[in-house]
């Protein structure tokens, strides 16, 4: 892989942040864009517990998932209480997904001011907020919707590894999915990568970006990119979501949602030996041409 740094900056007037990365797709992390929010100094594991309380909570282990596991289907299910008491007692590689804690506790809501003076398009019903224990993964992917994402993280640190939509064949992207078949985990360590670049070749020539959150940051990830989040210590983070401004992007993302996903479900349901084969066939094709292509302008 061929990654380089994120832009980094303090602060920025929203035209340059227009002109430079939102209208150019270039990802970016704004260092204290979050840190006059009520949440920088309130939110913690304490704070979480009493807001919420003993909720009923969906969590997830680092098990990637394979081709015929439900999509989204939680790996084991505890009170919000207990999890929350578990990831703060040190490495536990369980995370919350898709849990809406606003829901529960909508007093949260007030904690943080929706950046509407950097883009426009912000789908204010669901904020959503992202937990998990060090050490856990959250495994390659593109958002489903191709929302752009303000993700600002709260509460420890996070490595994240991106790449634009475009490098999705260098991915293996699973056709009809959102998901690259690669393991990309601990893709850092040479000793513990599982990242098998003689399987997945292709990998090899992706490029795409890397960066380490910090309390505070707030990353801006354009619609459609790539991404694989590993918590270094045990964190928080929110992600704001904004849909794109053209219509295409617009119905792209509606397409995903209600044509490719219910597709692929189907599918999965009614022969779901002959659609894995197909997709397996379908993304080395597709991985190894653009190998031949990288070849051949080298």
């Amino acid at each position: 892989m061929r990654l380089i740094s994120v832009d980094t900056v303090d602060q920025i007037q929203p035209n340059q942040f227009k002109e430079n990365y939102y209208s150019k797709g270039l990802p970016l992390v704004i260092k204290d864009l979050a840190k006059s929010w009520p949440a920088y100094k309130k939110w913690n594991w304490d704070y979480f517990k009493e807001a919420v309380g003993p909720q009923k909570v969906g969590i997830y282990n680092n098990v990637k998932s394979d081709a015929f596991t439900p999509v989204n289907t939680a790996d084991e299910y505890t009170l919000f209480t207990d999890y929350i008491d578990k990831i703060k007692a040190g490495p536990a590689p369980w995370r919350i997904f898709l849990f809406n804690i606003f829901d529960h506790a909508p007093e949260l809501s007030k904690d943080f001011i929706w950046p509407d003076h950097l883009m426009k398009g912000f789908v204010k019903r669901y904020p959503m907020l992202f937990t998990g224990g060090a050490g856990s993964i959250t495994h390659m992917h593109f958002d489903i919707d191709l929302s752009h994402i303000l993700h600002t993280q709260f509460l420890g640190r996070k490595r994240v590894l991106l790449f634009p939509f475009e490098e999705q064949h260098k991915l293996y992207r699973k056709p009809f999915e959102v998901l690259s078949l690669a393991d990309f985990s601990n893709y850092h360590d040479i000793q513990l990568s599982k990242l098998d670049t003689a399987k997945f070749p292709a990998t090899l020539a992706a490029n795409g970006y890397e960066v380490i959150l910090e309390p505070g940051d707030t990353l801006f990830m354009p619609a459609g990119y790539w991404h694989h989040m590993e918590y270094i210590d045990s964190g928080v983070a929110m992600s704001l979501r904004a849909l794109q401004d053209s219509w295409t992007g617009k119905l792209n993302g509606a397409w995903n949602l209600f044509g490719m996903r219910s597709i692929d479900t189907l599918m999965k349901k009614t022969a779901p030996h002959w659609w894995f084969n197909y997709k397996i066939k379908k993304l080395y094709v597709s991985a190894n041409k653009h190998i031949s292509m990288e070849t051949i302008r080298n």
